[in-house]
């Protein structure tokens, strides 16, 4: 008999510009969480245009994400890769919820605030409601695991919310329809984040108080999956440091957030602590450090870049991986949006 893997579900935005955050933040997750989960792995094409995006653009990104998970080792026929829009149940399912979430749980959103901004008044409806839709997407799949970074956790504690709020609003007629699926009874499960040890949050290469954006109008501030071995050593040479040698100890890599980013991505990319990055480079200068990283960036990124200029010459193959992941996807959700039908009340 075999023993039951938890289902992992995820997404990435395909706004353009995958890089090295990216990558080491989510990507290399996805990628390890294979061997002990069953992973839906989604391009959320449907967040994207929260904010506006070029529509040929958005095709275009869809496919570089695509191409992306496959390059890093997403095996889509063991797992299921597809974009969002492609599976309707997230949107049907997302109403439903936005009928359980409440305008306060909401408001007490700090990322709407934090890219809204000033003109809160001129954000889209979606961007405010972009937590619900991500709720639907868990949710439509009974996910039970969910990897998160720190800026996603408020948010799956809102999805956890409003799937509490959903099972106890409808407990009466989810027990007369024989739809418990949890041990109390609901009908959602309440996914769990799952922290895969420390996060790797890459910072900026021009401020190492930022978080590496692809917003950032210098292409100097990041390492994009599409750069080549000469753009990468050029980056990492020209990356923002300070006089001082490289620590002895992590400790005194406080206050130093530039020397900290640098050795924190080189034992993300090696696979190994800071201490022992400092074992080997504690005392040395960066002139010594930053070749020895950019080379060690270089080899972790060079097969994957030339795997996604080889799948991105072949449109067709990309499109058919989202094809027949969305219809995969929509084996499972169909069945589960069909019973929250049933529980609201609405007539099939």
């Amino acid at each position: 008999m075999s023993k039951h893997k938890p289902r992992v579900f995820s997404g990435v935005q395909p706004t353009g510009n995958l890089h090295l955050g990216n990558y080491l933040g989510a990507i290399v997750r996805f990628v390890d969480l294979q061997e002990d989960h069953d992973c839906i792995y989604c391009v959320v094409d449907m967040h994207a245009i929260t904010v506006w995006q070029d529509p040929k653009e958005l095709m275009k990104s869809t496919r570089e994400v695509t191409a992306a998970f496959l390059a890093a080792g997403i095996d889509a026929e063991k797992h299921i890769v597809f974009n969002q829009s492609r599976v309707s149940q997230h949107a049907e399912l997302a109403w439903v919820l936005n009928c359980t979430a409440r305008i306060g749980w909401l408001n007490r959103m700090t990322q709407f605030k934090e890219k809204a901004g000033k003109n809160r008044e001129k954000a889209s409806v979606g961007l405010y409601d972009y937590p619900v839709l991500m709720a639907a997407d868990i949710l439509a799949y009974h996910a039970e695991r969910v990897p998160v970074g720190e800026d996603q956790k408020q948010h799956l504690e809102l999805t956890r919310d409003i799937a509490q709020k959903f099972n106890n609003d409808y407990a009466e007629r989810i027990a007369e329809l024989g739809l418990g699926r949890t041990e109390d009874g609901g009908f959602f499960p309440l996914p769990e984040p799952l922290i895969q040890g420390p996060a790797t949050r890459v910072m900026s290469l021009r401020d190492g108080t930022k978080k590496m954006s692809k917003s950032d109008p210098s292409d100097y501030s990041r390492i994009n999956l599409s750069d080549d071995a000469d753009a990468i050593a050029k980056k990492i040479r020209k990356a923002k440091t300070d006089p001082e040698p490289l620590p002895e100890t992590v400790e005194g890599l406080e206050g130093r957030p530039e020397a900290a980013n640098l050795v924190g991505i080189y034992a993300a990319m090696a696979g190994v602590s800071k201490e022992d990055v400092l074992k080997d480079f504690g005392g040395k200068g960066f002139a010594e450090f930053k070749p020895a990283l950019a080379e060690l960036v270089v080899e972790k990124l060079a097969p994957i870049n030339a795997e996604m200029k080889r799948l991105l010459d072949d449109v067709g193959y990309i499109d058919s991986v989202l094809k027949n992941g969305a219809e995969r996807a929509r084996a499972i959700a169909e069945p589960i949006h069909a019973d929250v039908k049933k529980i609201v009340g609405f007539l099939d």
